[in-house]
């Protein structure tokens, strides 16, 4: 289920809390679905428990997840408007990274055809 890679320099929080995230975008794990207990997913991982409830809690901070004492950590439904300023904090990381791409010579046309493969695969994903 989990892929974590111990010799990359992303920290094993943050490469879980992005796995997690991509499995909710792609509606892997469904809104209000719970997520496995930190205990049971630490021990299947083999890592400790406490880098697993570190992932959660920023998870939670973020809004992709809720927790209900003494039940469990659950997917949070995905509400587009509602995390604005998250998805403005990511258009000017996008800018950013536009700007340097093209100052160090890619092309806006390498850039719009990055964009056309993605929204071929989000259509793909969406008629399977």
């Amino acid at each position: 289920m989990f892929k974590l890679d111990t010799r990359s320099r992303v920290a094993i929080y943050e490469q879980l809390m992005e796995q997690l995230k991509t499995m909710m975008i792609h509606e892997i794990l469904q809104k209000d679905e719970q997520l496995p207990s930190v205990r049971s997913l630490a021990q299947e991982l083999t890592i400790n428990p406490n880098t697993i409830q570190k992932s959660y809690r920023e998870l939670e901070n973020e809004g992709f997840i809720y927790t209900i004492p003494g039940k469990g950590s659950f997917v949070a439904p995905l509400e587009l408007n509602a995390n604005k300023e998250k998805l403005n904090s990511l258009r000017k990381d996008i800018e950013k990274s536009v700007d340097e791409f093209l100052f160090l010579g890619g092309s806006k046309q390498e850039l719009i055809d990055w964009v056309n493969r993605l929204n071929e695969k989000e259509r793909k994903r969406e008629n399977d």
